[in-house]
């Protein structure tokens, strides 16, 4: 068996072999030089980060692990838990490798990768192939596949099926889902294949993990599923969920002091969900409930936008601090997050309305009489929650000017709605900011801000930065330093690839709301 060379980084010591076949672990780019002092310390940073496996028991590990260290020579380190699982490594029982965060869609040193991972994340995978991905980031299908080996230690098809795996056996210790609508709302195509995927990964078939697992709780249909999510700390709830009490959608949404709750409709099914902070767990707990579960891998995945779960604080943090004048903001608010969005066309209309990154009491008015007016009333388990949001079938050709919204966002709106249902305009996933930017002013009346905006909710795209220049020379003269005269437009550039946190943090430093 092979182990990594702990003087190489990222490369393979094939001195020895307990098969007399060396086997190739090291595709990834990891240095061990890093991995060791994280997995004798246990540090929590680098959980889902890398992993240990080890060749003796063909287990492996997340960085947190109780269990004692098994010999330097029989461990050998990989980026991801799908680079593990394609070498025959099954998951520890301890520490769970499935439950830790998600693997950040910027890991590696691959822009196309990055975006790639990405998509993979948010399901691209489950209905389409790898040529249709590949397509979606601009490259060819073998090429892809090469860049993954390099930079993810696995394919794109391996860590798909990873992802669904290991949120198959999230349902199956956590609900009381029957084991065929758990094949089902993980995305396996048949309970034949859902058997076979689970017996490989884990060596046990679903109904025995089940055993394994003890009492299951009290989710169930009638009182919701309850999941927990985890994410890298630090982690600024309180912020996040500010920003989304500010632009929270009334009738739609509902945030307190402790909980975001919201109405959801997904593939013909509506319901509701709410979603709780466990900080001594380092995660969100979130309740579901919806008459049937086929989609629930895609809910999860869209509550993982919303409260931007992949994102690796650090790393952001580390390359906004180059600059001096966002420090003290880093300091006063570590782990500020970028607050995604639920529904991609329900976010373009709320930002055609007004909505922005600090959107004002007339802006929530007007969208709180257009929800009342064209949205699907219905009952739901949330005390505050009455409507769904409009469709676009259900007002392309409303005469929007009698709720008070004339002139162009009126047009803007009429446009959008009759585009989006005639399939002239999608949301698939764009290749790069520009082209979402591009996309969004191909609808008369949306502006250069209001697409960039709807290109950090909608797209999750970390650069972009609706901000105007105005606004980032009144933040300077709030005691952040001079504002650069000579670079003006250009002053945002020093924070790329990551100008949508910074925008975050400058917009929570302001005293006045309408001061971004």
């Amino acid at each position: 068996m092979t182990a990594i060379n702990a003087t190489m980084p990222g490369k393979i010591d094939h001195r020895f072999a307990s098969d007399g076949e060396a086997k190739d672990y090291g595709a990834a780019e990891v240095d061990p030089a890093v991995c060791w002092p994280a997995f004798y310390s246990r540090d929590a940073r680098f959980d889902g980060r890398i992993f240990a496996g080890v060749v003796t028991t063909n287990i492996y590990c997340r960085s947190i692990c109780p269990v004692p260290f098994a010999k330097p020579n029989n461990i050998v380190w990989f980026a991801t838990a799908a680079a593990a699982e394609a070498e025959g490594f099954q998951p520890c029982r301890r520490c769970r490798p499935q439950a830790a965060p998600g693997t950040p869609a910027w890991q590696g040193s691959s822009a196309v990768v990055s975006r790639a991972l990405k998509l993979i994340m948010e399901g691209d995978l489950d209905s389409g192939d790898v040529d249709q991905l590949a397509e979606h980031v601009g490259i060819g299908s073998r090429q892809l596949r090469r860049l993954f080996v390099q930079h993810m230690g696995a394919s794109p098809i391996k860590i798909a099926i990873t992802r669904r795996v290991h949120f198959a056996r999230t349902l199956i210790e956590e609900t009381a889902l029957p084991i065929t609508e758990i094949a089902m709302s993980a995305g396996f195509q048949s309970v034949r294949q859902f058997n076979h995927a689970i017996h490989t990964s884990y060596g046990q078939p679903p109904r025995r993990l089940r055993e394994l697992a003890g009492e299951i709780g009290t989710s169930s249909k009638a009182s919701g599923l309850s999941l927990r999510l985890s994410y890298r700390p630090p982690f600024d709830w309180a912020s996040i969920l500010n920003f989304l009490h500010s632009h929270a959608i009334p009738g739609v949404e509902s945030v307190d002091e402790d909980s975001y709750r919201r109405t959801i409709e997904i593939d013909g099914v509506y319901g509701d969900l709410d979603v709780r902070h466990d900080p001594a767990q380092t995660q969100l707990i979130v309740r579901i409930r919806l008459p049937r579960y086929e989609s629930l891998m895609s809910v999860v995945d869209r509550v993982r936008r919303i409260f931007d779960l992949r994102a690796d604080p650090l790393q952001i943090s580390n390359h906004l601090r180059r600059d001096p004048h966002l420090q003290p903001l880093l300091d006063a608010r570590p782990g500020l997050r970028v607050p995604g969005a639920w529904d991609r066309f329900e976010s373009c209309v709320c930002a055609i309305l007004g909505d922005s990154i600090e959107p004002s009491r007339s802006t929530r008015r007007l969208i709180g009489r257009f929800v009342e007016t064209f949205g699907k009333p219905g009952t739901f388990a949330v005390h505050g929650l009455t409507r769904l949001f409009p469709r676009p079938h259900e007002f392309s050709v409303a005469d929007l000017s009698m709720i008070g919204i004339r002139g162009d966002r009126a047009d803007a709106i009429c446009a959008l709605s009759k585009a989006v249902g005639r399939e002239k305009l999608t949301f698939d996933a764009p290749r790069s900011l520009e082209e979402s930017v591009a996309r969004l002013l191909a609808i008369p009346g949306v502006n250069r801000t209001t697409a960039e905006y709807v290109a950090l909710r909608v797209f999750g795209e970390p650069d972009a930065f609706p901000v105007k220049p105005s606004a980032l020379k009144r933040f300077f003269s709030m005691g952040a330093g001079k504002f650069p005269e000579e670079d003006g437009p250009q002053t945002s550039d020093r924070w790329r690839p990551w100008r949508a946190y910074a925008a975050m943090y400058l917009t929570s430093s302001c005293d006045h709301p309408q001061s971004i």
